[in-house]
């Protein structure tokens, strides 16, 4: 089953939602997961992750990134107003075939939902993306450009940008079906976690 965000619904939704104001989030305890994108967008966003909400899902984002598995894996989908998707780790490499972009994961396997009713997905916060199954995410994830609350208690937030939205707000959009960037996507081209 295809690993893609499942919001082709939840699109029309969002358009009534959208919005580009709001300022970057606090840093918390961390750890921070930082990353260094190239392409249309250059420069350093920092993430700060939260375990107290999503333990699970912290974890596998910490290990994939401390592995490596992170590095140079692109943007594949980024939709004007609403999200930036990245993660996928088996077909998201830059430079590589990127036909599968978005269906794929890692080797490491699916994570149950963490759903939060506490938090809502707003700008610069940070969910998993996962298929029709909510127990299904596993290693890609979105960064919010504006208010997704119709996604509240949908997917799992994992963290809010505290720095570097306007590298984020930069992300080369996609003009393929359902925000697909189908040309030179921008690149995660370092990830690293910082405590």
């Amino acid at each position: 089953m295809s690993r893609k965000l499942a919001l082709a619904a939840a699109f029309a939704a969002f358009a009534a939602l959208a919005t580009s104001a709001g300022a970057q989030a606090t840093d918390g305890p961390g750890p921070n997961l930082v990353i260094e994108v190239a392409g249309v967008a250059n420069g350093t966003v920092v993430i700060d992750l939260l375990p107290d909400v999503a333990p699970k899902h912290v974890e596998q984002i910490t290990a994939l990134a401390t592995e490596g598995a992170y590095d140079n894996v692109v943007f594949h989908r980024v939709i004007e107003g609403f999200m930036a998707q990245t993660g996928d780790v088996s077909n998201g490499k830059a430079g590589g075939d990127l036909s599968m972009a978005g269906m794929g994961g890692s080797s490491k396997p699916d994570l149950p939902a963490e759903f939060s009713n506490e938090l809502s997905f707003q700008r610069g916060v940070v969910g998993m993306a996962r298929s029709q199954d909510p127990n299904s995410a596993n290693s890609q994830f979105f960064i919010m450009f504006g208010d997704g609350s119709f996604l509240d208690g949908q997917y799992t937030i994992v963290g809010n940008v505290v720095s570097g939205m306007e590298v984020v707000d930069a992300i080369k959009r996609g003009t393929g079906s359902n925000g697909e960037v189908t040309d030179a996507p921008d690149v995660m081209t370092k990830v690293t976690v910082q405590p």
